[in-house]
């Protein structure tokens, strides 16, 4: 049975990392690629999760997005476009407790993330849009 309710809160909750991503770019010195990339793999991961309860599935505890995409591949969802926001996954929550265990080849492209999350967040807002008929 889809959650709509469950879903719509996950998206909430989502939106407000994504609001932390846009302050922190605006202020790169402030904030480390490491806590950056966190709020980013949260936003999308709550998003995706979010997604994943209109099909009516229980969203196993995980922070590996890829798993979280390919659980939505197997209900019919089209996630071309998406998997790149798997590079995200390092910065889970792990990642965060382990200085110096997230090696990074270049800084993150802060805007670049923010237009793949902001992406992905538009198309689970549409989802559940439609699941549910009211426009968030």
């Amino acid at each position: 049975m889809r959650d709509i309710k469950q879903a719509r809160a996950m998206l909430r909750m989502a939106h407000r990392d994504f609001a932390a991503l846009i302050g922190m770019a605006q202020d790169v010195a402030a904030f480390a690629d490491e806590i950056f990339g966190f709020h980013a793999q949260q936003a999308v991961e709550k998003g995706l999760k979010a997604w994943i309860c209109l099909h009516g599935i229980e969203y196993p505890f995980t922070h590996q997005l890829a798993r979280l995409m390919t659980i939505l591949v197997n209900s019919g969802e089209d996630m071309e476009g998406f998997w790149a926001l798997d590079q995200y996954s390092v910065f889970s929550v792990q990642a965060r407790y382990e200085e110096g265990d997230v090696e990074l080849d270049e800084p993150l492209n802060r805007d670049v993330a923010i237009a793949e999350v902001r992406a992905l967040l538009d198309r689970a807002a549409v989802a559940i849009s439609q699941s549910d008929g009211v426009v968030l």
